[in-house]
């Protein structure tokens, strides 16, 4: 019996060290996210609830500063902006993913050089990707403005200086940015779905598009459930090229939630408006991800 009490005591006491080591590897990003995230998100709700310049003392307004969002009308248009990027960026960007995978899984000489060039976009500077498309924009001299003179076309747009024509200019942008990490996701999925239901299908006479949407698909749902939350998250953050490219203009036709966020924050100072409006941007997130949730297991097969 003792020398079963003192091996349960010595499995015990190097469980507790296993576990102590796993803390101290843990430690680091624990402490960083408690830094750096946590405390930040905190003090930014708090701030939500008072009128504060950054530099007078706090004034508790309670939840005057959501009250005031809603008939904002500056709030409106950012969220209507954004909804419409959304909306527009989130099939397409999933749609050129999926078609650059499937199309460089078909390849099977320099595979390995198309999925680096179409992933190269996705981690180049968006200053410099941003210059690039400037001068691809430009309304006289940009080769997209070329091209269609060299078809005939006479009244050709402004591009980013048209309000009708800057937030597609910008959906544009993004696609050929992020299109090429969606393309790494699908690329992982279309590899892992077993060969032999493809030539079982085959055998039995399913044609291309039969054996997509009957097997491709629904094998990939996973990785399309994924990728369609993460590409909803980040276009509801997008920011980086509308702060380059067009700053939220011509007017305010490309000005997002979170520019104005930004806008009201370091422009107007006016931190208690700018936190309410991210928290609310937070919300709207939270609400479309638990909903897409909800809706998984109606087509997403495991």
């Amino acid at each position: 019996m003792r020398k079963k009490g003192t091996k349960s005591k010595i499995s015990r006491k190097l469980q507790r060290q296993r576990d102590i080591v796993g803390y101290l590897f843990l430690a680091p990003n624990l402490i960083g996210f408690v830094i750096f995230m946590l405390i930040p998100f905190l003090y930014a709700f708090y701030i939500s609830f008072f009128n504060w310049d950054g530099i007078t003392e706090m004034q508790f307004t309670g939840v005057k500063n959501y009250a005031k969002l809603l008939t904002n009308e500056g709030f409106r248009i950012s969220f209507v902006n954004t909804l419409y990027y959304t909306l527009l960026n989130v099939p397409l960007i999933i749609i050129f993913g999926l078609g650059l995978a499937l199309a460089v899984n078909t390849i099977t000489k320099f595979k390995a050089l198309f999925r680096t060039v179409f992933f190269l976009p996705n981690i180049v500077t968006v200053v410099s990707i941003v210059i690039v498309w400037q001068a691809f924009y430009h309304p006289v001299y940009g080769p997209l403005t070329m091209i269609l003179k060299a078809l005939g076309a006479e009244n050709t747009p402004q591009w980013i200086s048209d309000p009708k024509w800057a937030m597609i200019c910008i959906i544009i942008m993004s696609i050929w940015i992020n299109a090429g990490y969606y393309m790494i996701i699908f690329l992982a999925a279309l590899n892992n779905v077993p060969e032999s239901y493809y030539e079982a299908a085959e055998i039995d006479g399913a044609g291309k598009f039969s054996r997509f949407f009957n097997i491709t698909l629904p094998m990939i749902s996973p990785s399309m459930f994924f990728a369609i939350i993460i590409a909803i998250i980040n276009s509801f953050k997008v920011f980086d090229q509308v702060a380059l490219l067009t700053q939220g203009g011509p007017g305010r036709s490309t000005n997002v939630l979170v520019y104005y966020v930004y806008q009201q924050s370091f422009k107007y100072y006016k931190f208690g408006e700018a936190s309410a409006a991210a928290f609310i941007l937070f919300a709207l997130i939270l609400v479309i991800t638990i909903i897409q949730y909800s809706m998984q297991e109606k087509w997403v097969i495991d």
